[in-house]
């Protein structure tokens, strides 16, 4: 008799690898969880996909993921996005309907 839960093994594959971010992301909830994580345990083709996936994530996060904007660019959009707004704001009071 097997213990893996019939829900894991009736999980199409292309549903699985769908939802493969959401499990990296950790934006699933924890049956969802379980049920990604137990399809992925027995199966192979999955599993590569997903440690494709894995992987992808870790280059994109050591490559990219600490850069910022410098200093000077920040208070340069804030200074234009402030214009913006007030332009905006100041020039609908002052139309004319007709």
């Amino acid at each position: 008799m097997s213990d893996i839960d019939p829900e894991v093994t009736q999980l199409d594959c292309s549903a699985v690898i769908a939802d493969v971010w959401l499990l990296l992301d950790n934006e699933c909830d924890e049956n969802a969880r379980k049920r990604l994580q137990g399809h992925l345990d027995n199966c192979p083709s999955c599993l590569a996909h997903y440690g494709i996936e894995r992987q992808l994530k870790a280059l994109v996060n050591r490559k990219c993921g600490g850069d910022q904007a410098p200093q000077g660019l920040k208070d340069r959009l804030r200074i234009e996005i402030r214009k913006t707004v007030i332009v905006h704001e100041y020039g609908e009071q002052n139309t004319d309907p007709r």
